[in-house]
């Protein structure tokens, strides 16, 4: 091997590990009185904020919370969760911010299996958590009570925080309070050492916990606003949930550029308009699921046009072309981006090309439902041949399964070696995603390996029928799945929600018209053999839980004589 030019060593004046937590002490420092966060008639400057999370990271160590422990917080995007993301690792210990959507159950496994020494919980969420920890204790031979704080919240009814008190639990604002606002606080000395951990909600059954390591908190958080372009006081509103891959490490990209954190407690239309307006909200981030609802909200609940150009990051699933052609319509402009709870968030990003503008909306929209690009701070993304690991051409149409490898993977799976085995074969994260890519070197996300649906031996992307779908004026949702078909085997199912103000009454009509449709956009032997009318699972992120929709599909038995 080689040696470079010199033999001159690290020290503690030109090295020192990379951490997002040096962000908020600059913030205090540069800007002490801009607002960093609103919340109800609650109003926090940059130097209340840094003193707050010096206060909780003090207190937690009073408790002997520190490297090797880890705090659980389960609440929505409130102040408190924010401030989590500092105080914990302040402290020492790792984040675990919970899925308030999830059920006592799923909630006593997590708390279990990362042995939580304390837990945060907002006053609403109070009986749930109460009901995990129950099961959580019943569950082990070995439980030790962990620490339990609440929230409070002036914007709920206090019977809530009145309860939880009574049943032994110590105020969030008494905690603080007992903690040193002047803190001296110390970055980890390891940049390898765990900030945070989070439980994949994905679409299976087994939730597993994805750890993830300073530096790469610090890297994401350095690319979210290098790839938003977000300069000029941004005002950011909270629709992401925090607990959702930790807000894509945006509470720690908000404190680097001092913007200003507007929480929302419920994410709907009519309140992401209110904020629009009242607060000169400028960015927010949403998955797919939160676009659509924003697209068909009824006209009184909407403020159009738009006060100002607003700046929309979504992902979480691939967005219908439809979906994003109406965002744009409304005012939006949307940075569609792509990632996994195990790539900190999204990691790769559809770049805006300059010679789009001249295309028409229907052609932009498609263009920019692709996945596209690496991120700022990946190393590596390319889209292979799960067998041979050899990239796949850049023809656009052969498929092969998305893979990453840099600085923002995840460490791995907590306490799962065979779950980081197979994640981790050939030196390569493995996404599970299928995809093309095109000679532009963008990639498309063309299934999930386990929701292709091969009928007659030809493979049918589900993602391609359910755009086709979008477009029909009645349908709101759709998910596609495989149903058994005696004659094809597998044959596409549609699973389909209508929008609100649609007849109802005759769902065959509406069946058969949905085919009819179908014929005009889609080869024939992808069009859906079978409708299904309903509202569709989601998990507590917001993806549509295809499993359990297989699982219908199987129940309803085969299609009889299929016809192409």
């Amino acid at each position: 091997m080689g040696q470079d030019i010199d033999d001159l060593p690290k020290n503690a004046a030109n090295f020192t590990a990379l951490t997002p937590l040096w962000f908020l002490d600059r913030a205090a420092l540069a800007h002490p009185d801009k607002t960093s966060l609103l919340h109800g008639s609650l109003r926090y400057t940059w130097r209340d904020t840094y003193s707050r999370c010096r206060r909780l990271a003090s207190s937690l160590s009073k408790h002997s919370i520190g490297l090797g422990s880890t705090v659980a917080v389960i609440a929505p995007n409130v102040p408190a969760l924010y401030e989590a993301h500092f105080g914990i690792p302040m402290a020492g210990a790792v984040l675990n911010a919970v899925n308030i959507r999830l059920n006592a159950s799923t909630i006593g496994f997590l708390l279990g299996h990362s042995l939580a020494a304390v837990v945060m919980v907002d006053q609403e969420y109070f009986g749930l958590a109460e009901e995990a920890l129950k099961i959580w204790a019943e569950k082990s031979r070995s439980f030790k009570p962990p620490l339990l704080i609440v929230i409070g919240d002036k914007n709920c009814d206090p019977s809530g925080l009145k309860y939880a008190l009574g049943r032994g639990a110590i105020e969030y604002e008494k905690f603080l309070e007992a903690g040193d606002p002047e803190f001296a606080w110390k970055p980890p000395e390891d940049e390898w050492q765990s900030i945070s951990l989070g439980y994949t909600s994905g679409t299976t059954a087994s939730p597993k916990g994805v750890v993830l390591h300073h530096r790469g908190a610090y890297i994401m958080a350095m690319s979210n606003p290098i790839i938003w372009e977000m300069n000029d006081r941004p005002v950011y509103l909270w629709t992401l949930p925090m607990f959702h891959c930790n807000g894509w490490c945006f509470p720690w990209t908000l404190a680097a550029i001092c913007a200003t954190s507007i929480c929302l407690r419920q994410v709907k239309a009519k309140e992401i308009y209110s904020a629009i307006a009242k607060y000169g909200v400028t960015h927010f981030c949403a998955a797919p699921v939160v676009l659509n609802s924003i697209v068909n909200a009824p006209p009184e609940e909407t403020i159009l046009p738009l006060p100002r150009t607003v700046h929309v990051m979504t992902a979480g699933a691939a967005p219908p072309p439809s979906v994003l052609l109406s965002m744009t319509e409304k005012g939006f402009r949307v940075t569609h981006t792509y990632g996994l709870s195990e790539t900190y968030g999204p990691s790769t990003v559809c770049v805006w090309k300059p010679e789009w503008d001249s295309l028409p909306p229907v052609t932009q929209a498609r263009l920019n439902a692709r996945q596209g690009v690496r991120y700022v701070g990946l190393e590596c993304v390319d889209v292979v041949d799960p067998k041979t690991m050899q990239p796949v051409p850049a023809d656009g149409t052969t498929v092969g399964e998305i893979v990453f490898r840099g600085n923002i993977v995840m460490k791995g799976y907590l306490k799962n070696p065979k779950a980081n085995e197979e994640a981790f074969a050939n030196g390569w994260y493995h996404s599970g995603d299928l995809a093309v890519k095109h000679q532009d070197g963008y990639i498309e996300i063309k299934d999930r390996a386990k929701d292709i649906i091969i009928s007659g031996g030809e493979n049918i992307s589900s993602v391609e029928v359910e755009n086709a779908l979008y477009l029909h004026p009645a349908i709101f949702e759709v998910s596609v799945v495989a149903r058994p078909d005696e004659r094809w085997g597998e044959s596409p199912c549609a699973f389909v929600t209508l929008k609100p103000n649609v007849d109802k009454s005759d769902e065959q009509r509406l069946e058969k018209d949905i085919i009819t449709f179908c014929k005009s956009k889609l080869p024939a032997y992808w069009i859906p053999k079978s409708v299904i009318f309903g509202p569709l699972p989601k998990t507590a992120t917001g993806k549509i839980q295809k499993h359990l929709l297989r699982a219908k599909a199987k129940e309803m038995g085969p299609v009889r004589n299929s016809k192409l």
